[in-house]
């Protein structure tokens, strides 16, 4: 889009009671280093950057006008109160208001999040609907490919961005769009004010307290998407979740694979391909048999989830649930990436919550030993990491504690305090190298185990300082294995 199809005006009426003259808009953006003639530039006050003390050199570069949310004494500003809202909403209207032509599906939580979405656009896909996805492991526009998120993968990207992929979802002629919500997006606005046709909220542990500060704080955050929709999809499993069923009691849609809720779980089977059980529907007397593609009983509960969304949205439960009989499993989610012998599986889990529910689902399923490969993130909540190193100490017969994404921190201070929570009692070794610690795993892996490479998942790089250094696990497994002249069977 550009000058000749949309003006000031279009994007922000009030522009003119501010006494900012009309003109032809060419973009709408916070990045100082994307600003051009006719840009409107939203001024962000960040940790470490403030946009206001940018805005003058912005305007005298060409910029149509700055959305601020104070007076700068600029001849071509609007004041605004919340200029993170309002970048949303000018980036929706830039792009047509691409989302009164979908109806968005959101889930929040800190587990489970992509493999909800991944479920809910299966079932979606299977019922005949053109559906868009936007997450951690890709972003799918309906237009035949998988758009990579910029600088990483965060789990939703900025507005300027978002609104471009509702867009192009659109114009490609989806129906909907399931979408990942993350804290720091929800507290950031990046999603703006939208309404919601469904939302669920499958859970919430520690994480992200290096920029929420208290989990009171993370909780709010997840909690505001759950006001952007008339029909919240809530697990009672948790504290945190029947916080939210007690409050939004009128309209939500209760799910549990514990206890009776108006979505649960009977008669679970597990095993090493899936997971059997019956969905009971308690509000219209249902019972439906439902295959999933991964072991756990976090799955089972991501599996009610994604039903719950599903039908919130108008769909009929039975075929909600039969649809993921025929769902593959989720990238990177307790993905078999070598079977001989001993099985080697990767999996996101980053979290000591996240750590424990996949190496609980597993313990049962291993013949012999479990040899866990884990680290912790380099620049996020350093209190977390001895809880991960304990979490794997709980089920893991052999630990290797490894580096995973130390960006500027010290790789080796980051191994050291994951391993002030391992039990000593358990045998563990060190690697920095996290090729090498892979590489040791399977040296001394035997028949009958299951070697576990957690924290990647999806992931096919490493960041090491500024660099995303490339490191796809399943491609460096198959290399050792092949040096080893071992088949992948």
């Amino acid at each position: 889009m550009g000058a000749d199809t949309i003006t000031l005006y279009d994007i922000c009426p009030d522009a003119k009671k501010c006494g900012v003259d009309n003109c032809g808009i060419t973009s709408v953006t916070d990045d100082t280093r994307k600003v051009q003639k006719g840009s409107v530039f939203v001024c962000i006050k960040g940790a470490s950057f403030d946009g206001h003390n940018a805005a003058k050199e912005i305007l005298e570069k060409g910029a149509a006008a700055v959305i601020t949310e104070r007076d700068l004494g600029l001849s071509r500003q609007i004041i605004r109160e919340n200029t993170r809202a309002e970048l949303a909403r000018l980036a929706s209207r830039f792009y047509g208001e691409p989302t009164k032509k979908l109806a968005l599906l959101g889930v929040t939580g800190t587990n489970g999040k992509t493999t909800v979405a991944h479920y809910v656009k299966h079932i979606l896909t299977s019922l005949g609907k053109k559906c868009g996805c936007i997450g951690t492991a890709g972003n799918d526009t309906c237009g035949g490919r998988i758009i990579s998120s910029p600088h990483g993968t965060p789990t939703t990207p900025p507005p300027t961005v978002l609104y471009s992929w509702f867009a192009e979802m659109v114009e490609n002629g989806a129906e909907y769009c399931v979408m990942e919500a993350s804290s720091q997006a929800l507290a950031q606005y990046r999603i703006g004010d939208e309404d919601f046709a469904a939302a669920g909220f499958t859970n919430l542990t520690r994480d992200h307290l290096d920029y929420h500060k208290t989990m009171e704080n993370y909780f709010a955050a997840k909690r505001r998407l759950l006001t952007m929709t008339e029909r919240p999809v809530i697990c009672i499993d948790g504290e945190y979740g029947e916080r939210l069923a007690k409050e939004f009691c009128d309209t939500c849609i209760t799910y549990s694979a514990y206890k009776k809720a108006d979505l649960y779980a009977e008669f679970i089977k597990q095993s090493a391909g899936g997971t059997e059980f019956i969905l009971m529907s308690a509000r219209d007397k249902k019972a439906v048999k439902v295959n999933i593609p991964s072991p756990g009983i976090y799955n089972v509960q991501n599996a009610l989830c994604a039903v719950g969304i599903a039908s919130a949205a108008g769909f009929d439960i039975c075929e909600c649930a039969k649809a993921l009989k025929s769902c593959n499993g989720v990238d990177g989610r307790l993905n078999p990436v070598y079977k001989g012998d001993f099985t080697v599986i990767t999996d996101y889990a980053h979290t000591d919550d996240a750590l424990s529910k996949m190496l609980a689902a597993l313990r049962p399923l291993t013949e012999k030993r479990l040899i866990c490969v884990f680290g912790a993130a380099g620049e996020r909540d350093s209190e977390k990491r001895p809880l991960m190193g304990k979490a794997v100490s709980q089920y893991a017969d052999y630990i290797i504690v490894t580096s995973d994404n130390p960006a500027h921190e010290n790789a080796e201070n980051i191994i050291e305090q994951v391993c002030g929570g391992v039990d000593k009692a358990k045998p563990y070794e060190k690697y920095t190298d996290r090729r090498q610690a892979i590489r040791r795993a399977l040296d001394m892996a035997q028949k009958g185990d299951v070697v576990v490479l957690a924290g990647k998942g999806h992931e096919k790089y490493q960041i090491i300082g500024d660099e995303y250094l490339p490191f796809c696990e399943a491609d460096i497994v198959n290399e050792i294995m092949e040096e080893k002249g071992s088949i992948n069977q």
